[in-house]
């Protein structure tokens, strides 16, 4: 999804299971907004469901949902993305193109991510690094402050 989504932050050090969480900003052409998810409910490996803010003050809550399926011998991801516009000129700007440019967007990166897992990388993928979180400034196990 990093084609879309720019400025990928993780919101804590550790981000496992329920309150894991992402901040970034997603690139649409006409309106980029910022958003964070979290984590907030998971039964793992199968389903996964996060809640997110999305615009300006947060007004928007975002919603998508993971589900991994093992269908005879194979397993079927099935995303599921909503929102819940909080006004109507939000709810006016996804209706102008939004809705359909996210649907290819997320097309597109579940193509990508079928060709991630399916054939073997060239290079191993990209980290993600953590908001606020500096490696040569952080506590070290045995050193003394």
């Amino acid at each position: 999804m990093d084609h879309f989504l720019k400025d990928f932050r993780l919101t804590r050090v550790n981000p496992v299971g329920v309150g894991a969480g992402a901040a970034f900003v997603v690139d649409s052409p006409i309106f980029p907004q910022r958003a964070e998810y979290q984590v907030v409910e998971a039964d793992a490996p199968r389903y996964l469901r996060e809640r997110g803010r999305i615009g300006r003050w947060g007004r928007t809550t975002g919603w998508s949902e993971w589900e991994l399926v093992e269908n005879y011998g194979s397993t079927e991801l099935t995303v599921t993305v909503w929102t819940e516009p909080g006004i109507r000129w939000d709810g006016i700007k996804e209706s102008w193109g939004a809705r359909a440019w996210l649907r290819r967007q997320m097309a597109k990166s579940l193509r990508r991510l079928r060709k991630i897992l399916e054939e073997q990388p060239e290079r191993p993928p990209a980290r993600v690094a953590v908001a606020g979180y500096e490696p040569l400034k952080s506590a070290r196990y045995g050193s003394e402050a």
